[in-house]
């Protein structure tokens, strides 16, 4: 049996491809030193894929930042405004993805959404009624000569036409069906080059197909792929993932395609359709049976069991990974300090990529029960569940209805609010963290590498948060927060910080641009056992006569942004963490604390990507999780969230049905589309749309601020409005920062004056 991937991770085993970038962009190396980097990390991954016996190896799943922002490079979709400057390509496409600020002018970076239902990040293609689609081929022509000259059984990859036109950004008059014939000439011709320079396997990416389609999309689907494969060159794989095709598994079918990929792990009815309506016995099978999402080992007998299933049905199947490996670590060799006992359950990319070799031998063994990797596997199947606490099941159990709400109505409380909190028209704030400097990243290094005590670490944060409230004070915000310099990432330190987590060392996984992330795993029943932000914020409180906003990651983000259990309902686990976060913020509140920002920066992130499975399956236990987190504080006592990277406006009365007194969302980069949402839905929560986006160094002006608030007035009621960034301020500088902030305070503190006046 043949067995190949989606994908592969591309930041590298210890994040080099970060470095090399973030190095480049400092000035530090040259364009040439980037790029050679690059091809080194390139072969060895192949390299690595190639000794895995992968019968084909995904090429151009490679990324400077994002391969939907490639694909718009690649056909030349990129709007005006970026080539304006006259940067060289690759500056222009950093330019696209990040801003540009500088001698040779200012643009604001591309929008940025999450990628179907993961914590990856893709940028928005833009489609105006001028743009002109233009093939450059030369970087991936390049990238698969390397591949032919490496000895490696290449099988270009590619974002999708389908996928790619109902992802973009219209900004004129036409609609997508009018950019076809130009999209389908551009994609004609790199099909044709492809097949000069391959011969072979092509993989066109349409994870589009997996959600909900009309009749429109399925007919714009289908004149798509009539027009594209009337004159292919190789053989085409048309490859699906996060979910299962059940709108369009006829059409697909029908259609002249070599391959089909689906997803069956996500893919609820992938089996249903394939054993109710058969499979082309002229066309290959890639089943995605191996989790591509997940971190932890395949059960073998269950996918061997599969694998007869659809054996019965198609005549030609590939073992596959369900989704590309791009959304897991590296390989677990790495991690030196977890115990035996943890590891012996992961499985990182390397990992799955020797599953995939030892299912498929298992597969073709007809008495596979006795291969020893058939029995190592069911030994390690066969032991006891995860860690368990009776305690936490038996708190879970015991909720009943009322644990779900607080007893005051909003309204009621928001009156009471301003009034103790003495809050003005419009109040300025963050969402949270400050720059994270040398400094701070230093004495956290320091303390975990045994050099200093941790009351010397702590000394050493309690003096960043003085400096930090120091410099709010001066900027004159009129809500703060302590800067979270105590946290290396905002899930991360609470996985650490509550009981049935475990932590790797090297488990890095990007999650946008150079930016990644290291997923906590939940390895058991989570509790809190001891207040572990109380020190930090009481200590930032006492600094000022301001409010000091206590800050914590809500339950939602924290099972969504880890590596979730399969041996327990999410809902469970949900439960679990609300519970534990309950528990520190009735702390807070006791040391006086009475602005508290539960952060559900993550909520849409496992939304299921088909509307029928939206509450049942996610938000009738996501929005009573933050409730519950929330439920026992006094009126008086202001609860905050911050939602992000997401589109809301569907979900508007759910996230309205948190009952937080005050949200902040993500908009600037999705141009306040939030806003028209937010007045139809009649939206009770105060609000503050993010101003200026944070991802991006770029500082926003006075006047940039402004019109954008102007905007939002027109939406949002006066009093219901907050003044705030789009995000944390982690990544940023403390120049920009500073600057950016004193820029938001000095807006907020005009259009209050032009209210009053």
């Amino acid at each position: 049996m043949e067995y190949t991937i989606v994908g592969f991770p591309r930041i590298g085993e210890f994040r080099q491809l970060k470095r090399a970038t973030e190095s480049y962009w400092k000035g530090e190396i040259t364009r040439e030193e980037l790029l050679a980097r690059v091809k080194k990390q390139t072969l060895e991954q192949w390299d690595v894929e190639k000794n895995a016996g992968l019968s084909q190896i995904p090429v151009g799943d490679f990324s400077f930042y994002d391969q939907v922002l490639d694909t718009a490079f690649l056909i030349g979709a990129v709007p005006a405004r970026y080539r304006a400057p006259g940067l060289d390509r690759l500056d222009t496409y950093f330019a696209a993805a990040r801003g540009y600020q500088g001698e040779k002018g200012d643009v604001k970076a591309l929008t940025m959404k999450k990628w179907f239902n993961t914590n990856y990040h893709y940028i928005v293609p833009e489609l105006d009624d001028d743009t002109a689609f233009a093939l450059r081929f030369d970087e991936l022509k390049a990238t698969i000569l390397l591949a032919k000259e490496n000895g490696v059984a290449a099988r270009p990859t590619l974002i999708g036409p389908f996928t790619f036109l109902k992802l973009a950004r219209f900004k004129g008059s036409k609609s997508a069906a009018d950019y076809v014939p130009a999209l389908l000439a551009v994609y004609k011709e790199l099909l044709a080059e492809i097949a000069k320079v391959h011969d072979g396997w092509v993989q066109i990416d349409e994870p589009q197909l997996v959600k909900d389609q009309s009749a429109e999309d399925i007919a714009l689907f289908k004149r798509i792929y009539a027009d594209l494969l009337a004159a292919k060159g190789n053989k085409i794989l048309l490859q699906t993932y996060f979910g299962d095709v059940r709108d369009c598994y006829k059409e697909l079918v029908a259609l002249p395609l070599d391959g089909i990929g689906l997803d069956f792990v996500e893919g609820k009815k992938s089996f249903d359709l394939v054993e109710e309506n058969g499979f082309p016995e002229d066309k290959v099978l890639f089943a995605g049976l191996v989790n591509g999402k997940n971190i932890w080992r395949t059960d073998y007998a269950k996918k061997l069991d599969q694998l007869k299933r659809l054996g019965a049905v198609a005549k030609n199947v590939v073992l596959s990974t369900s989704c590309s490996l791009l959304l897991v670590p590296y390989t677990v060799k790495n991690e030196t300090k977890l115990p035996a006992e943890v590891t012996r359950h992961l499985a990182f990319a390397y990992e799955k990529l020797a599953e995939l070799a030892e299912l498929a031998a298992l597969a073709e063994n007809a008495d596979f029960a006795s291969a020893p990797s058939y029995a190592a596997n069911r030994k390690l199947f066969d032991e006891a569940a995860l860690r368990i606490d009776p305690q936490v099941q038996d708190r879970v159990k015991a909720l009943t209805e009322k644990d779900f709400r607080r007893d005051t109505p909003r309204p009621e409380r928001q009156a009471l609010q301003r009034k103790v909190l003495g809050q003005k028209l419009f109040p300025t704030t963050t969402i949270g963290s400050f720059p994270q400097t040398a400094a701070v990243k230093q004495n956290r290094s320091r303390f975990r590498k045994g050099e200093i005590t941790k009351d010397e670490y702590d000394a050493g944060v309690r003096s960043f948060i003085k400096d930090c409230i120091a410099l709010q004070e001066e900027i004159g915000l009129d809500v703060l927060v302590h800067g979270e310099f105590e946290r290396n990432d905002m899930v991360e330190y609470f996985g650490e910080n509550l009981a049935g987590f475990v932590f790797t060392e090297n488990g890095w996984v990007q999650s946008y641009g150079t930016r990644g992330v290291k997923p906590p795993i939940v390895f058991g029943d989570v509790k809190r056992e001891k207040a572990f932000t109380v020190p930090y914020i009481t200590y930032a409180n006492s600094l000022t006569e301001k409010d000091v906003k206590g800050m914590l990651t809500g339950p939602v983000t924290i099972l969504n942004w880890s590596f979730p259990r399969e041996d327990v309902p999410i809902k469970e686990t949900i439960l679990q963490l609300a519970l534990a976060l309950q528990d520190e913020v009735c702390d807070l509140e006791k040391a006086g604390v009475r602005i508290i920002q539960i952060d559900e920066a993550a909520l849409r992130e496992k939304l299921p990507l088909r509307r029928a499975d939206w509450y049942v399956d996610y938000l009738d236990f996501a929005i009573p999780a933050f409730r519950l987190a929330s439920a026992l504080v006094k009126p008086e006592t202001q609860i905050h969230t911050h939602m992000c990277y997401s589109e809301f406006e569907d979900i508007i009365p759910a996230i309205d049905a948190m009952d937080a007194d005050v949200i902040t969302f993500e908009a600037s980069r999705s141009q306040l589309s939030i806003l028209d949402s937010l007045k139809e839905n009649h939206f009770e929560t105060e609000v503050g749309p993010g101003v200026y986006d944070i991802h991006s160094p770029r500082v926003p002006s006075v006047e940039e601020i402004k019109a954008a608030l102007r905007q939002m007035l027109e939406k949002i009621p006066a009093e219901n409005l907050w003044v705030n960034p789009d995000c944390g301020l982690k990544t940023r500088g403390e120049t920009e920062t500073a600057a950016s902030l004193k820029n938001l305070v000095r807006a907020a503190a005009e259009i209050r004056a032009e209210r009053a006046s």
